[in-house]
């Protein structure tokens, strides 16, 4: 039986919404404050499964998240935010305070179980894929330089991603990324520096990304972002907080500091768009069309689509360097 912690100022919600995931077969718990949220989820035996108000006494929904996200803490903790807000912005900040998902008050039933149900399945893939580290079905799925997906994995993985998100009108945004001037490095510091570079790059994917987002090594220096439930303009904030981390930090080669940057090609399905090949293909358009502009940027693959604060061509400011650098 799943766990939920229920974290809301109001008592009657409180239990109304208790019942209601006593109904579904969980086990709810309330707490009536953001201080006591918080004090429940970071217990070692915490539930996994949260439900937060964005309005609390003592820590609001988003304090506690951004509280929780900071504390490095195994299992993953799925949180459903519970908001009146219904700005994009609001919205956004959200999402990006670390919120799995939101659901608007008032909240319909029905939306909000099948909701709690995406999470419980998330967080049971994540028992699954923890058990599976070190067995033969890992180590065939995954790459032996980066421990990423494979291309292949992560195709499938992209296949079924889309097949549920389109039962649930849901988006799957992806990110293609491609290393700047891999030739360049290779030529400058031998052959085993780009597979040094591609090692070293593979974490920093991994870092932006929430527990339900995958990534894989899509092909020699690409890599593949795979991003459930995440509208195109969060896509593109995600995308640039990516330029920035690889671009601001130095990758080492012998006694070598080299500077890395990436391009990066952003897109997402749609209700007119579910078919994967295709989504694929724009990633890659946007990818070159980076690249054709200078590299170290994200592109969008539909400017026509708002890109909330963002350009559809998003790029770094003029000090970062767009070519490798001895230091």
């Amino acid at each position: 039986m799943s766990r939920v912690l229920i974290a809301d100022d109001d008592r009657i919600s409180c239990r109304l919404l208790s019942s209601l995931l006593t109904k579904w077969g969980y086990q709810a718990k309330t707490v009536h404050n953001g201080l006591d949220a918080q004090r429940e989820l970071l217990r070692p035996d915490g539930p996994q499964l949260a439900i937060l108000d964005w309005v609390m006494p003592g820590l609001d929904g988003i304090q506690v998240i951004r509280k929780l996200r900071a504390t490095p803490r195994k299992p993953y903790t799925y949180i459903l935010l519970l908001t009146s807000k219904g700005a994009k912005a609001d919205i956004l900040a959200g999402l990006d305070a670390g919120a799995d998902d939101y659901l608007k008050k008032p909240y319909d039933t029905r939306e909000l179980r099948a909701r709690l149900g995406v999470g419980a399945r998330i967080l049971g893939l994540e028992t699954q894929l923890a058990s599976a580290l070190e067995t033969t079905e890992y180590r065939g799925t995954h790459d032996s330089l980066t421990g990423l997906y494979t291309r292949k994995a992560i195709i499938e993985l992209l296949n079924q991603t889309v097949l549920h998100c389109e039962g649930e009108d849901r988006r799957v945004s992806l990110l293609l990324v491609d290393i700047d001037h891999l030739k360049t490095i290779n030529e400058a510091y031998g052959q085993s520096a780009g597979d040094l570079i591609i090692q070293q790059l593979a974490p920093k994917m991994t870092s932006p990304l929430r527990l339900h987002d995958s990534v894989g090594r899509f092909g020699g220096e690409q890599y593949l972002i795979v991003a459930p439930n995440c509208p195109i303009n969060h896509a593109m904030v995600v995308a640039e907080r990516l330029c920035q981390t690889v671009a601001s930090e130095k990758f080492l080669i012998e006694k070598f500091a080299v500077q890395v940057t990436v391009s990066i090609g952003v897109s997402s399905t749609r209700r007119s768009v579910l078919d994967v090949n295709q989504v694929l293909q724009e990633a890659d358009s946007a990818l070159r069309e980076a690249k054709s502009k200078g590299r170290n940027r994200a592109v969008c693959s539909n400017p026509s689509e708002p890109a909330g604060q963002l350009s559809a061509d998003s790029k770094l400011g003029a000090g970062a360097s767009k070519n490798p650098t001895l230091v």
